[in-house]
C-alpha cells in the first residue's frame, strides 16, 4: 500500500494522485523515481517545479541503463537539459555511449546544453522558410502545409522552443496573406496516392547492426556488455541466428506456422541459421510423438533446422548457473504453495531473505530428492515487467525424462532456461510473441546477472482464427469428448489436422506471409486461408471427375461395342501438363442433383425435353425414359446420346463417372457455429456447447474415375464441379477414402 509520503513526493513532482498512485503499483519504476526525485531535492531544496518533475518522471521511465541515472538527474535539476527534445537525444546519447567515462562536452553539444536561441534566430529562421515556399503560399493561401514551413524552421533550430516557433510562423503569414477569406475555407482536395511497390514501402526498422544489441530499445546494458558482445562477434562472424522453441507436449497449430515461417524465413533472409530446439523442461506432458511430430511439420513447411537441440542438453549447465545465482544473493529456495503463488498480487515470500549458505544446502537437497513435489522451488530475486515478483527457476518433479532419464527431479522452467539457451546457442534475434513481453525484463536480468551474452529479445503479434480453438488442453477436451477423433482430425486447425485435410504447406507459408509480422495481435477468417489454399490447388491438383449421389444412367444407343478411352486433360487450362484417360461405356453415372424430372426457370441440366453435355466426351444426351423402383423413386434413367456438334450447343456440361471406383468421401464444415467460441459473451456455454453437429458428413458409395486408382494418402485433385480434395491415410487397398479440402469457390459455411 502506498504511504502518505510516497504520496506526497510524487504528487509534489506534479503527477496527478492516480497517476502517483499507478506508479506506486510497479515497485521498480517507483523506487527509481523516488530515488532521482531525493537527488534533485539535494539541488534544487524542498520544491520541484512540474517541468522538472514531468522530466525525471519521463527519464527514470524511459531509462534502462540505470548507472547513468545520477548523471542525468544532475543535468535536469540544475536545468541544463529542460526541454523533452534534449531529454530523448541525452537517452540516446548514453544507450549508444555505453561505456564509461561519458564525454561530457560530446555530450552537452548532442543534447543541446547551453544553447541558447534568441527571438530573433526564430524570427529569422521562419523569414527564410516563407521566403522559399511564397509563391506556393500566395497561390494556395490558407490550404497550404503550414506543418512544412514548422518543420523546416525546426530543423533550421534544432534546441528552439517549439511553441515560439508555430506562433512566428503564424504571425508571418498572417502579416504575408491577410486575415481568412471564405474560398479559405474550402478544404483541398485530396491527391490519390499512388501504391507503393512492396520493395518501396517504408517499415519500421526493426534490426539493429551486427553486434550492437545494446541500441536495441529496453535492453539493459551492464559494465560485461560490450566485451561479451565482442566475443559473441568473435564466435558468429555477425551471422543472424534465430531459433524457432517448441514445448514438445502437443502438436503445432496454424499460429506455430507463423513463427515458424517468421524464425526460419527472417534467418534464411538474412543468410543466418535457424535452430529447432524442443523447450522439453516438463517431462509430465512430453511424449515421443510430439517431438517426431514437430519435427516433420517443420520439415513439411520447407524447412531445414540448421541443428535440432534440445533444452536438457543444457540441464548440467543451467544447474550450476542456478547455484551460481544463489552464491551472488540472487536466488533463495522457498516453501510457498503453488497456489499462494498464483493471482496478480501474491504475497512476498517469507524466504526471500533467507542466507544464501541455507538456500545452497536446500537446493542440493532438492536435486537428491529430499523434498516432495511441491514443498520447494528456486526462485529468482527480481520483479517482472507485468509486476510478479520473483519467477520460479526451478522446481521438484519426480517424472522421468524422455531424454535424461531418471537422472534429475528438479527441472528449469521457461523463464529460466529460454534466455540461457538462447545465450549458449549465440542466438541474435530471439523472436517470440506479445505475451512474453512480460518476461523481457526477466530474460535480461537473467543474462546480466550471470555475466552471460544476452541476446536481444522481439515481440509481434500472434495469429489466431476465428471459429477455431487451438489451445492444446481444448484440443484434449474436443478429443476426449469425442467431437473429433484426434489431433490430427481435419477439422482442426493443428499442422497434422491441415496436413490431413489437403492444405499445401506452400498455401500455409503463402498465408502467414499475407497476414505479416506485426506488434498487433491478428485473428483472421478461415476463408483467407482456404482462398490460399485454392490459388495453390488450382496449378497443381490435377483433375478427375467423382459423384458424391450417384444417378445410373443407360445410354440405349451407345455408339461403340466396347467401351470407349476418353482422353481428359489433367489441367484444361494448360494441356501441356497432359492428359489421363478414362472409360466412357454405355452405363454412366450422374449427380442425382445434375437431373430434374421437369425443368425450371434457370435450371440448364438434365431434364424431359433439355439434353445435356457429358465433360470431355463431345456426347450430348437427351432423357427417354425414367425407371422408377419399387417406392418410386428414379432408379435409374435411359437415354441416347449424340455428337455435341450435330446440332445446337446444349446448355450445360455436366460430369460423369463411367465403370468408377467406389470410395468414401468425407465432407467438412466448420467445427464451431460461433465465430468465436471461446467468448463467453459469444458461447455462455463454453466451446464444447458450440460444437456443428453438422460439421462431417461421410459419403461412403461415392464413385470417382478410375484414373485415381494408384493415388497415395495425401495426394491432390480437383474434382470437376465438386472441389479439391485429398487421399486420407485411412485409405487401404480394398478402398480410398477423401477429404473435401476446400470447395471450388469461397463457401461461408465451409471451414
Amino acid at each position: 500500500m502506498a504511504t502518505p509520503d510516497s504520496l506526497a513526493l510524487f504528487t509534489g513532482l506534479g503527477l496527478s494522485e492516480n497517476k502517483a498512485r499507478e506508479t506506486l503499483k510497479n515497485e521498480a519504476l517507483s523506487t527509481q523515481l523516488r530515488e532521482a526525485a531525493t537527488q534533485a531535492h539535494q539541488i534544487l531544496g524542498s520544491t520541484i517545479d512540474k517541468a522538472t518533475g514531468v522530466l525525471l518522471y519521463d527519464l527514470v521511465s524511459r531509462l534502462r541503463d540505470t548507472r547513468r541515472r545520477s548523471f542525468l538527474v544532475s543535468y535536469i535539476a540544475n536545468k541544463k537539459i529542460h526541454t523533452g527534445l534534449q531529454l530523448s537525444a541525452a537517452l540516446e546519447y548514453v544507450r549508444s555511449h555505453p561505456q564509461d567515462p561519458i564525454d561530457t562536452k560530446d555530450f552537452e553539444q548532442e543534447c543541446g546544453v547551453g544553447v541558447v536561441v534568441t527571438p530573433e534566430q526564430i524570427e529569422e529562421a521562419v523569414e527564410s522558410t516563407i521566403n522559399k515556399h511564397q509563391l506556393q503560399l500566395l497561390a494556395e493561401r490558407y490550404r497550404f502545409n503550414m506543418g512544412l514551413l514548422m518543420g523546416e524552421a525546426r530543423a533550421a533550430l534544432r534546441w528552439a522552443d517549439g511553441k515560439m516557433i508555430k506562433n512566428e510562423v503564424d504571425m508571418q503569414v498572417l502579416h504575408l496573406l491577410g486575415p481568412k477569406m471564405e474560398a479559405d475555407l474550402v478544404k483541398k482536395p485530396k491527391v490519390a496516392k499512388a501504391r507503393l511497390e512492396e520493395t518501396d514501402r517504408k517499415t519500421a526498422k526493426d534490426v539493429v547492426e551486427k553486434g550492437e544489441n545494446y541500441k536495441t530499445p529496453g535492453y539493459v546494458i551492464t559494465p560485461y556488455t560490450m566485451d561479451l558482445l565482442k566475443q559473441h562477434l568473435e564466435i558468429t562472424g555477425g551471422q543472424v541466428r534465430t531459433r524457432f522453441p517448441p514445448e514438445p507436449n502437443g502438436i503445432l497449430h496454424i499460429g506455430h506456422a507463423k513463427a515458424i515461417n517468421f524464425n526460419f524465413g527472417y534467418a534464411k533472409a538474412n543468410n543466418g541459421i535457424c535452430f529447432l530446439r524442443f523447450d522439453d523442461t516438463n517431462p509430465e506432458k512430453e511424449e515421443a510423438k510430439f517431438f517426431t511430430a514437430i519435427y516433420d511439420m517443420v520439415t513439411w513447411l520447407g524447412y531445414t533446422p540448421y541443428k535440432v537441440t534440445y533444452a536438457s542438453d543444457y540441464f548440467d549447465q543451467l544447474y550450476a548457473w542456478a547455484v551460481e545465482l544463489i552464491h551472488g544473493g540472487l536466488a533463495y529456495v522457498c516453501h510457498q504453495r503453488v497456489e499462494e503463488l498464483k493471482g496478480h498480487n501474491p504475497l512476498p515470500s517469507p524466504w526471500r531473505d533467507r542466507p544464501k549458505e541455507e538456500s545452497l544446502l536446500l537446493f542440493e537437497a532438492m536435486r537428491k530428492g529430499k523434498f516432495a513435489e511441491g514443498e520447494a522451488t528456486l526462485r529468482m530475486k527480481l520483479v517482472m515487467e507485468d509486476g510478479k515478483m520473483d519467477p520460479v527457476a526451478y522446481r521438484v518433479k519426480y517424472t522421468p525424462h524422455h531424454r535424461t532419464g531418471d537422472k534429475w527431479c528438479i527441472y528449469p522452467t521457461y523463464d529460466y532456461t529460454h534466455c540461457l539457451c538462447d545465450s549458449i546457442e549465440h542466438i541474435t534475434h530471439s523472436l517470440c510473441t506479445k505475451e512474453f513481453q512480460a518476461r523481457r525484463s526477466s530474460y535480461f536480468w537473467l543474462c546480466n546477472a550471470l555475466k552471460v551474452y544476452c541476446p536481444v529479445q522481439w515481440e509481434y503479434g500472434r495469429l489466431n482464427l476465428h471459429y477455431a480453438v487451438v489451445s492444446k488442453r481444448k484440443i484434449l477436451q474436443l478429443v476426449a469428448a469425442g467431437a473429433v477423433r484426434d489431433w490430427d482430425d481435419p477439422r482442426l486447425f493443428t499442422l497434422t489436422a491441415l496436413r490431413r485435410r489437403g492444405f499445401p504447406p506452400e498455401a500455409i507459408n503463402h498465408f502467414c506471409a499475407r497476414v505479416g509480422v506485426t506488434v498487433a495481435q491478428t485473428t483472421m477468417e478461415p476463408h483467407l486461408l482456404e482462398a490460399c489454399v485454392r490459388d495453390v490447388l488450382n496449378d497443381t491438383a490435377p483433375r478427375a471427375m467423382a459423384v458424391l449421389e450417384p444417378l445410373q444412367v443407360v445410354i440405349t444407343n451407345f455408339p461403340a461395342p466396347k467401351p470407349l478411352d476418353i482422353r481428359v486433360p489433367n489441367f484444361p487450362a494448360d494441356e501441356t501438363k497432359g492428359f489421363h484417360q478414362v472409360p466412357f461405356a454405355s452405363t454412366v453415372f450422374i449427380e442425382r442433383s445434375d437431373f430434374k424430372e421437369e425443368s425450371e426457370p434457370g435450371y440448364k441440366r438434365l431434364a424431359s425435353g433439355q439434353p445435356v453435355g457429358l465433360r470431355h466426351t463431345g456426347y450430348v444426351i437427351e432423357l427417354q425414359n425414367i425407371v422408377r423402383g419399387s417406392s418410386g423413386c428414379v432408379e435409374r434413367l435411359e437415354v441416347t446420346c449424340r455428337r455435341a456438334d450435330a446440332r445446337e450447343k446444349p446448355k450445360a456440361f455436366i460430369h460423369w463417372v463411367s465403370q468408377p471406383l467406389v470410395c468414401e468421401i468425407r465432407l467438412y464444415e466448420r467445427l464451431f457455429q460461433h465465430k468465436n467460441p471461446e467468448d463467453p459473451v459469444e458461447v455462455p456455454g463454453g466451446f464444447l456447447s458450440d460444437l456443428n453437429p453438422a460439421s462431417l458428413q461421410v459419403v461412403e458409395g461415392a464413385l470417382v474415375d478410375c484414373s485415381v486408382a494408384l493415388a497415395k494418402p495425401f495426394d491432390k485433385f480437383q474434382f470437376e464441379r465438386l472441389g479439391y480434395f485429398s487421399v486420407d491415410p485411412d485409405s487401404h487397398q480394398g478402398q480410398i477414402v477423401f477429404n473435401r479440402t476446400v470447395t471450388l469457390k469461397e463457401d461461408p459455411g465451409k471451414i
